[in-house]
């Protein structure tokens, strides 16, 4: 009980550190709504070409957004002292680490939930399955937040943050599907896509909001989602310890 408690502060603290910075806040809901809306509102009179890319733009977003607010928030943790202090304290690293994954995951949903009910009532859009439509995002959003505080524990200011968008973002991005269909890619791009989360989940999302699909239909990219957030938050842990 101890140690859900020890948890749960931390993520109590890291939500009102963050919401108490407006750069955060910014970062978190008007930087989403900006690019959702510029994008939406270039295909507004082609309602059916918006309809096909929004699982892609939905899936991008939240992805994007969701490793930059975690991985400049946790960068600047490490950068105040914050995370150190908190390793020094009688608490175990997983709980540490779980606190911040878990402070990050709420912030990160209600992000999500605002630019997906942006998109349903702005843009006139509808879609089946909303509740499992949810869930993959809710996935992409854990699987992102782990890779920003794996990727920030190797930058030192938040500008190598950024840095890191081209080497980690840019390329899942063009091999996810969205340009160019992946089974009409090279087949060494095919094998690469495979192993980048933002493919699965740029793929589950067209399955359910476009195909109608369920959630049994597309479990190996769920739970290829939910091997790679794994594999992110423990070489996380294993390297804030030796940084530490």
């Amino acid at each position: 009980m101890k140690s859900i408690n020890r948890t749960i502060s931390i993520s109590l603290r890291v939500i009102k550190q963050i919401t108490n910075d407006p750069r955060s806040t910014a970062l978190i809901i008007i930087a989403p709504l900006i690019v959702t809306s510029l994008i939406g509102f270039s295909f507004i009179g082609q309602k059916e070409i918006l309809n096909k890319i929004t699982p892609a733009l939905l899936g991008v977003i939240v992805f994007f957004f969701s490793f930059l607010v975690t991985g400049v928030s946790f960068l600047r943790e490490r950068i105040e002292g914050t995370l150190e202090r908190l390793l020094l304290l009688p608490v175990k690293k997983v709980n540490v680490i779980t606190g911040y994954l878990f402070g990050f995951l709420i912030l990160t949903t209600v992000q999500t939930l605002i630019v997906l009910t942006y998109i349903i009532f702005v843009f006139d859009q509808s879609y089946n399955n909303i509740s499992q439509v949810l869930v993959i995002l809710m996935l992409v959003t854990t699987t992102s937040v782990s890779l920003g505080i794996f990727v920030s524990t190797f930058a030192r200011n938040e500008f190598q943050v950024i840095q890191f968008i081209p080497l980690i973002i840019l390329p899942q991005i063009f091999l996810s599907g969205i340009f160019i269909p992946v089974n009409e890619m090279p087949q060494v791009l095919q094998l690469i896509s495979e192993i980048l989360p933002l493919k699965h989940a740029v793929f589950s999302l067209s399955q359910i909001m476009l195909h109608g699909k369920t959630l049994n239909n597309i479990l190996p990219q769920l739970f290829a989602l939910l091997g790679f957030a794994s594999v992110c938050l423990v070489a996380g842990m294993a390297t804030i310890k030796n940084r530490s």
